[in-house]
């Protein structure tokens, strides 16, 4: 079994990208790509949530015309900026021969259980042929009803989608002060913090309910949301010199908020959570492989789809041994109908049945939990 390649998720906010002003800084943007290319050499797997679309939308169209604070004046300005954006990463990643891919994304897209699973194949396919995906929220159609609101939280769900080992929140501050430094003298850096609750929020000034569209409570509800998936989120300043290299080889820097679980057992308690919507039989040889190693469930060692109800890409079903026992539980990547037409042949003749393929594998190890013990 290859070795997993560490995932970075590096979220840079707007004031990193402009140094407080109106206008997009690239000696601040090619130093931040300098550091990526670095990490991508050291076997890391990287993907970048950017903000700054706006800002850059605002800058080519400031003084032609009166600009209110609507919101189909954001989405305009995000249209506007979000080519002037996508461009100047471009030509930064290109002088390190890296390729970029945006990537552009709402809460819905997410949260529907088909986008969510486009979404995760889309990324990693990226990331498998040395891609970094440029992520942002799709602005120029985001509504309240399905936008995320702000790039840290949408950083937290892209490192659940992926399952990141490391979300780093870029900011222009040092991490989590122990008072707010613009009313405190000199607040002392919270190095660590193992659990998120109403007091790491009253450091702010902030309730743990408190929405935004940036700033450091939006930075907290991002860690809550990916340290409770498993990943470990650092908060750490971008004008630090390779602050990314640093933190990717372990050393202390900014504020560390750590998981309560792994990503393996925060994806196991998710999929256990859920009530199975159909069920598929494997042969004894898949059965044992799974048990033994946690493979995953190939065409080749299913029998039949045993539900009498059919089931969606993306749904959740119960695994049976031989016997008709439940071994696990897994979210296929195949419909029933589709399985059926597949089951008991090998992988590389999927898409000469089906004129398509989804992968390889019709449950991947990664999204299989065992109701057995191994």
């Amino acid at each position: 079994m290859t070795e997993k390649k560490p995932i970075i998720t590096v979220k840079v906010g707007t004031s990193s990208l402009t140094a407080g002003e109106q206008t997009l800084k690239r000696h601040l943007m090619v130093d931040i790509v300098r550091q990526i290319a670095q990490l991508k050499q050291q076997g890391h797997s990287v993907l970048l949530i950017t903000s700054g679309a706006i800002a850059a939308g605002r800058h080519i169209i400031n003084n032609k015309v009166r600009l209110n604070r609507s919101l189909p004046t954001k989405q305009m300005l995000a249209a506007i900026g979000q080519l002037e954006l996508m461009q100047a990463w471009r030509d930064l990643f290109s002088i390190w021969e890296i390729a970029i891919g945006q990537v552009l994304l709402t809460r819905a897209d997410i949260c529907q259980r088909q986008g969510y699973l486009n979404i995760r194949d889309t990324l990693h396919t990226l990331l498998a042929h040395g891609v970094v995906p440029i992520i942002n929220e799709n602005d120029t159609v985001a509504t309240d009803e399905i936008k995320v609101g702000d790039n840290d939280n949408l950083a937290a769900l892209v490192a659940n989608v992926v399952c990141a080992d490391l979300l780093v929140l870029l900011t222009d501050q040092e991490g989590l002060l122990s008072g707010d430094p613009r009313k405190e003298q000199a607040p002392q850096l919270i190095p660590l913090v193992e659990c998120i609750d109403a007091s790491t929020y009253a450091l702010i000034g902030a309730g743990a309910g408190t929405q935004g569209t940036g700033g450091m409570a939006t930075k907290l509800q991002a860690a809550q949301l990916a340290t409770h998936s498993g990943t470990t989120v650092i908060i750490a300043s971008a004008s630090r010199k390779d602050v990314l290299i640093q933190l990717a080889a372990g050393e202390k820097i900014g504020t560390t908020f750590i998981p309560k679980i792994t990503l393996r057992e925060s994806r196991k308690r998710w999929l256990l959570s859920e009530k199975p919507q159909g069920s598929i039989a494997i042969d004894a040889g898949a059965a044992m492989s799974l048990v033994r190693s946690g493979a995953s469930v190939l065409p080749a060692g299913v029998k039949k789809v045993a539900s009498h109800k059919a089931f969606e890409r993306g749904a959740l079903v119960e695994v049976l041994d031989p016997e008709a026992s439940p071994l696990a539980v897994g979210l296929v990547n195949y419909s029933s109908k589709e399985i059926e037409l597949i089951a008991g042949l090998h992988s590389s003749a999927i898409t000469e049945r089906l004129g398509y393929s989804y992968g390889h594998e019709i449950i991947h190890r990664d999204n299989i939990a065992l109701l057995t013990k191994q």
